[in-house]
């Protein structure tokens, strides 16, 4: 398998950060990790192998990220206005500085977004404040409510970072649910160990979604579904093909 690590300096978290960039060729494919973890994640705990036919035969080309969930939704102990805020540069720096790299290494087409536990968190967050910059999204075992790890507090930067949140705000009329329904959305969550509260906020954001006429797939697996990655790697076997366009499910 081809593969390259790329180290940049971002200008939105002012720190150096890295891409692992796997494959030649094929649709690009944006990977965010899971809680407080780096670009090497997918690598460690054998994701890539798992896809490694769809990376070798140029079907995908796939660009994992690291995180700063550390200084934003995992640690209660720092200030959370400043906790909100490192979110908030984590987005920009993934829209503004990740999304062009991609853009400028793969012309294939817009990229795929895959996010497993908080990266799921992270992948529906760009996915639905920038459609039209991504060609679709797979969110496995994400919690979406933000009080999960802020206790109910809220401000207007954490708000635009929480989809439970603004979601149920949005206009029927606004031109973004024109452009998530041209586009392939997934959620999907097991019932098993680790997986309650990421069920309970799925089951709300399901509802929010129809309610607003938006076309995704939310797909809750089975009571020995566990939130872990055996059951990631069979998940993204499963919805892959889908995401390419290869399999009409």
């Amino acid at each position: 398998m081809e593969r390259r690590e790329i180290s940049h300096y971002s200008r939105f978290l002012e720190k150096e950060m890295h891409v692992l960039i796997y494959g030649h060729s094929g649709v690009p494919v944006i990977g965010l990790p899971t809680q407080d973890s780096k670009c090497h994640n997918f690598e460690d705990f054998h994701f890539t192998d798992e896809i490694s036919d769809y990376i070798d035969q140029g079907k995908i080309q796939l660009f994992c990220v690291d995180s700063v969930d550390e200084e934003s939704w995992s640690d209660e102990s720092i200030e959370n206005s400043w906790r909100s805020a490192r979110q908030e540069s984590y987005y920009h720096y993934l829209v503004d500085e990740v999304v062009p790299f991609v853009r400028d290494q793969n012309q294939h087409g817009l990229p795929l977004l895959v996010g497993l536990s908080m990266g799921a968190i992270h992948a529906a967050i760009l996915f639905f404040r920038r459609p039209e910059l991504f060609a679709g999204m797979l969110s496995l075992s994400g919690v979406y409510d933000s009080s999960y790890f802020y206790h109910g507090w809220m401000d207007p930067t954490l708000y635009d970072n929480s989809v439970e949140a603004f979601l149920p705000n949005m206009p029927l009329n606004h031109p973004y649910i024109k452009i998530y329904n041209t586009k392939k959305i997934i959620f999907c969550v097991g019932q098993g160990d680790w997986e309650w509260d990421g069920v309970r906020t799925l089951r709300n954001l399901s509802g929010i979604l129809r309610s607003k006429g938006i076309n995704a797939w939310t797909d809750f697996w089975g009571y020995d579904v566990n939130h872990d990655w055996p059951w990631w790697k069979k998940q993204i076997r499963y919805f892959l093909p889908y995401l390419l366009g290869e399999d009409k499910i």
